[in-house]
């Protein structure tokens, strides 16, 4: 939820009507303003808005700020959030449900996707079957570079057993077309999770797990730059990966 938008509303007493007339839009699309963080006015309609509601647009939309006012390869940055269990999960959810083309989850382990998001199998099923494409690039379990992170993360619940949910859900879908997945540990340190021209990339710190950790979200605007070299170094790994139902990879699930 934009909650920015919602307590502004409130604050000047103007309903959700009453804005979608000020700005001659319908109440329907005021209301995904407020529901979707993710989602922009048009320049024309963030104006009307801080019109009506006698506030500044970078206090509702700093995104689109930021947007507008840079020029180099940062204006690829979205948001930066100081651990990723700070972002809303309303944020992976859109990201998600909007991607048409593409869904690569890049995490070492992804086990939280499975754990944070209810029906997560039966929202990739429908993903793939329209089409989309689906992969999962996961740490190899039996890898010495698994047993050296679990070491350093020293957690009860260790990479290995989180790296088992995951491929036992994914074993769950095995054979559905346009979903594939692959071990790897090329990215133990640096997590990357495409959606279409969105991405979430969280850099791994030392001793930290995965939520624990800083997180950015990237949209593509430009060749060669942070998404492009990100989705590059995803794509690079992913060539090296191998099916992780291949034989003497099949036990793991």
């Amino acid at each position: 939820m934009n909650e920015a938008l919602r307590q502004a509303m409130a604050k000047a007493g103007v309903t959700g009507q009453q804005l979608a007339e000020k700005c001659d839009v319908d109440v329907k699309t005021v209301n995904r303003w407020v529901s979707n963080p993710t989602r922009i006015p048009h320049a024309r309609h963030r104006w009307m808005v801080c019109k009506a509601l006698g506030v500044e647009e970078a206090d509702l939309w700093p995104s689109a700020v930021r947007v507008t006012l840079k020029t180099g390869p940062d204006r690829e940055i979205v948001q930066v959030f100081p651990y990723r269990s700070a972002a809303p999960a309303s944020l992976w959810r859109t990201l998600v449900s909007n991607a048409r083309r593409e869904l690569t989850f890049a995490g070492y382990t992804n086990y939280f996707l499975w754990l944070e998001h209810a029906n997560f199998g039966n929202i990739l099923k429908r993903k793939a079957a329209n089409g989309c494409r689906v992969r999962f690039l996961i740490g190899d379990p039996k890898s010495e570079t698994t047993r050296e992170r679990e070491s350093e993360e020293n957690v009860p619940l260790t990479l290995s057993t989180r790296i088992a949910v995951t491929t036992g859900e994914l074993q769950k879908l095995r054979g559905l077309g346009n979903l594939e997945a692959r071990f790897e540990t090329g990215h133990v340190n640096l997590s990357v999770f495409r959606f279409d021209n969105d991405m979430i990339v969280t850099p791994i710190l030392a001793r930290r797990v995965g939520h624990d950790s800083p997180m950015l979200h990237i949209r593509r605007e430009q060749n060669d730059g942070m998404f492009d070299r990100f989705n590059d170094h995803v794509e690079e790994l992913w060539s090296r990966g191998v099916s992780i139902w291949e034989d003497g990879h099949h036990g793991t699930t």
